[in-house]
């Protein structure tokens, strides 16, 4: 995957695992399950409204909260191809890359998007494109390495690839 497009989904500071896949629903590691309930305790027609290739732009410490994957897991089989914030909880940040969902720190973007903008995002450069405004920012890109184990859909199908 080389770039990403989509609308954005704008959120705050602070959100925690518990609000991206509510604990009542970790009783499942099914992703398209979690996925139903992604984000339902901060918006409720996440669900109904989240495209295939949308993004999710939020502020700071997205992803602050508990260390499990299933945070991670249940935005990417919601459809999002890449979270954009000032800044991550450093597990969620790890969580994500293992299981090859992008995410992105960049905080001018954080601020400027808006929710409903059309985003695209080079990830070799780390150019995000507000389409909506005709504003660019500079992310950080992906480093080589971190950039074939989102190719490979994750850490695990990543060494497999490499026997």
């Amino acid at each position: 995957m080389n770039n990403a497009k989509g609308i954005v989904f704008k959120f705050g500071d602070n959100v925690d695992t518990d609000v991206i896949i509510p604990a009542r629903y970790l009783n499942s590691s099914d992703p398209a399950e979690l996925a139903t309930h992604c984000m339902e305790d901060i918006d409720k027609d996440f669900i109904k409204n989240v495209k295939k290739g949308d993004i999710i732009v939020a502020e700071k410490n997205f992803g602050c909260g508990s260390s499990r994957e299933h945070a991670p897991i249940a935005i990417k089989a919601a459809g999002v191809s890449c979270v954009i914030a000032e800044t991550f909880a450093r597990i969620f940040y790890r969580n994500a890359i293992n299981i090859g969902l992008p995410i992105i720190e960049c905080p001018e973007a954080s601020r400027k998007i808006n929710n409903g903008d059309e985003v695209e995002i080079d990830f070799h450069t780390g150019v995000i494109k507000d389409l909506t405004t005709g504003e660019s920012f500079q992310g950080q890109a992906f480093p080589e390495f971190m950039q074939k184990i989102i190719a490979a859909e994750g850490l695990i199908n990543y060494i497999n690839s490499q026997k």
